[in-house]
C-alpha cells in the first residue's frame, strides 16, 4: 500500500518510528565540506525528516552506519577485558539503491558468507533494515546502471520527498500500522534507468593474460599522478579493509580500549611485512591491485558480480582527478594490447 503525507504527518510518522528504531540517513553538516564554504553530506543519526538530504548524493557511503570508520571492540585493564556494547534499538537506514546493494558485498566479507563471521559487524547487520530513497540522479560520476546496482528489493518501504511532505510505498507489512488512516496514493518506487556515464567491464580471459596485465606499463602512469592518500577507499561503498589500534588511557596506562579503524590498500605501508617488505611499493602497483580486485578478483572468487556499485564516490573524492571508469577503460585497452602481442 502507498500513502501520501504532508509535512506535519511526516514528522508524526517519524516520531513514531523513533520509539522503536534508531534512524540513520544522509544529513547536512554545514561548512564541513572539502572546500571552503561548502557543506558535507554524511550519514548520521537523524531526529526529524527535515534533517534528511534527499536531493544530493552523500559525500561518504552508507557503510559507515554498519561498519564505522572507528569502532571500539573492547575495553581492557591489566586483569580483564569487556566487549563493547551493541545497539540498544533496531536500526532504520535510508539509502539509494547503489548503497543498499553495496551492503550485500559488505555482508559477503563480514557475516560468514566468505568463511568468517565478524561479531561486531553481525550484531549491527542483524538489527538493520533499509528504507529506499528514490535517486534524483544528481551526480555525473554515477554508473550504477552499468554495474546492475540501480535497482534493489532489499527495503522495508520506499520514500520520495514531495513539495509538502512524503510519498511512501510500504513493502513490509510491519510498517502498515504506522500509516493507518493516512491518505492512500498510487505511488510506486522508481529506479534509475540510465546514467550520463557508462562502463563496460573487460573480461580477463586467462590466467596468463591476468599475469601479464599485472606487469603492464599501463599502471606506471599513476606513479607520478596518484598521491596515495586513500581518499578513494574511504569514499568507496564496498571497501572493507581495516586495522586495529590500542588506545591507552592517559589517566591509567594499564587500561584502555582496542578500536577497529578503516584502512586503505592505497596508502604506503598497508601491506608492509617484516624487514619493511612491501608487495606493492609504488602508487601504480596499488592502483592496479585495487582496480583488478574490484573488477575481476572479487567476481572470480564469489561469482556474484563485481565489487563496485557504480556510486562514483572514488572519482568524486580523488584530489588528483583519477576517474574510475577511465582507469578501467585503460585496463581494457591493456588487455587488448596483451592479446594482440600474443597472437
Amino acid at each position: 500500500m502507498s500513502y501520501i503525507l504532508n509535512q506535519e504527518a511526516s514528522e508524526a510518522f517519524f516520531n513514531e518510528l523513533k520509539k522503536t528504531y534508531t534512524i540513520y540517513a544522509p544529513k547536512r553538516i554545514e561548512k564541513a565540506g572539502r572546500y571552503s564554504d561548502t557543506d558535507l553530506i554524511q550519514y548520521g543519526e537523524v531526529q526529524s525528516f527535515a534533517e534528511i538530504v534527499f536531493d544530493k548524493k552523500s559525500t561518504f557511503p552508507m557503510k559507515e552506519v554498519i561498519n564505522p570508520i572507528q569502532q571500539t571492540l573492547f575495553y581492557y585493564t591489566e586483569e580483564e577485558f569487556r566487549e563493547s556494547s551493541g545497539p540498544k534499538k533496531k536500526i532504520l537506514c535510508f539509502g539509494r539503491p547503489c548503497d543498499i546493494n553495496a551492503q550485500k558485498i559488505q555482508a559477503r566479507i563480514y557475516d560468514g558468507k566468505g568463511g568468517f563471521v565478524d561479531p561486531y559487524y553481525k550484531r549491527l547487520e542483524d538489527v538493520i533494515s533499509y528504507v529506499l530513497m528514490e535517486c534524483p540522479q544528481d551526480s555525473d560520476s554515477c554508473f550504477c546502471v552499468s554495474m546492475n546496482t540501480n535497482k534493489t528489493d532489499n527495503y522495508v518501504f520506499a520514500i520520495k520527498q514531495t513539495h509538502d511532505g512524503l510519498k511512501i510505498a510500504v513493502k513490509d507489512d510491519h510498517f502498515e500500522p504506522y500509516l493507518q488512516g493516512a491518505p492512500i496514493t498510487d505511488y510506486t518506487a522508481s529506479f534509475p534507468e540510465s546514467n550520463d556515464l557508462s562502463l563496460v567491464v573487460p573480461e580477463i580471459p586467462s590466467k596468463e593474460i591476468q599475469n601479464e596485465l599485472k606487469k603492464h606499463d599501463v599502471w606506471k602512469q599513476f606513479n607520478s599522478r596518484c598521491i596515495s592518500c586513500g581518499a578513494c577507499t574511504i569514499g568507496c561503498s564496498t571497501c572493507t579493509c581495516f586495522t586495529t589500534r590500542d588506545i591507552v588511557y592517559s589517566e591509567n596506562s594499564k587500561a584502555g580500549e582496542r578500536r577497529r579503524v578503516s584502512a586503505s590498500c592505497q596508502v604506503p605501508g598497508f601491506d608492509q611485512m617484516a624487514m619493511q617488505k612491501e608487495f606493492r611499493s609504488t602508487a601504480g602497483d596499488r592502483i592496479r591491485y585495487r582496480v583488478m580486485h574490484k573488477f575481476h578478483d572479487y567476481d572470480a572468487r564469489f561469482h556474484e558480480g563485481h565489487m563496485c556499485v557504480g556510486c562514483g564516490r572514488c572519482s568524486d573524492r580523488c584530489p588528483a582527478f583519477i576517474e574510475i571508469t577511465s582507469t578501467v577503460s585503460k585496463m581494457a585497452a591493456a588487455i587488448e594490447d596483451i592479446k594482440a602481442k600474443g597472437e
